[in-house]
This record gives structure tokens, sequence and C-alpha cells, in this order.
């Protein structure tokens, strides 16, 4: 089974109609159709929003198995001039205890009234 039969198995299985899924890609109605009638597969750079839409892992779209070995992942971007990237990036680099110190300096400020 090639990738573009597994999306639009995951497209009938969660009720998305071709137009549908093209305006939540972003990805023209012409182009997927193209999977379909030329039996060709999408671009790499169109696989994570099709895992976003399609609430898959690019396990499921590239295998074509639901991951049981590995636990569904919920995908994140942020921008890399943000914030958000550069506590992650910082956090990253802590160790394990003091990743869990500052989890509970986390609670602690969110349970401020």
């Amino acid at each position: 089974m090639q990738i573009s039969d597994r999306i639009f198995e995951l497209m009938r299985q969660k009720g998305i109609t071709q137009k549908e899924f093209s305006e939540r890609t972003g990805i023209p109605q012409s182009t997927i159709s193209d999977w379909k009638g030329k039996h060709v597969n999408p671009a790499s750079d169109k696989i994570m929003i099709i895992c976003q839409v399609l609430d898959a892992t690019p396990y499921d779209i590239l295998s074509g198995t639901e991951s049981t070995r590995y636990e569904k992942t919920d995908y994140l971007m942020v921008n890399k001039s943000s914030d958000e990237y550069v506590l992650i990036e910082k956090v990253r680099q802590l160790s394990e205890s003091d990743k869990g110190r500052l989890f509970g300096y986390l609670e602690a400020l969110l349970h401020l009234d």
C-alpha cells in the first residue's frame, strides 16, 4: 500500500472529504487528486501537516500500521526565535533531578492566586 493510499484510508475513516482535507492542509485539490489518479505520494514537506489534520503520526502514515510499539506523540511547532523555543532548549540541558525541581516550581507558580 502506498503512502497516498494510507492517507485516503485515514480520510475515509475520519469522514474527511477531499475538499475539506485540501482546505485544512492547504494542499490543492488537484494535487490530492493526482495522488489517487496517478498513484503518486505527497511531497515530504507536506507529511507533518497531513499528520496534524488526520491526527496521525508520521509512523502511521509512512509505515501503514497503527503505532503500537511507540506511544502516540503530540507535536508542537514553535518558532526558533520565540521564548518557548529558548525555554525548551534550556530544559533539555538540565539533569533529570533539576527537571524535577523545575516542574515543581512550575506547579507552584500555576497555583498562585
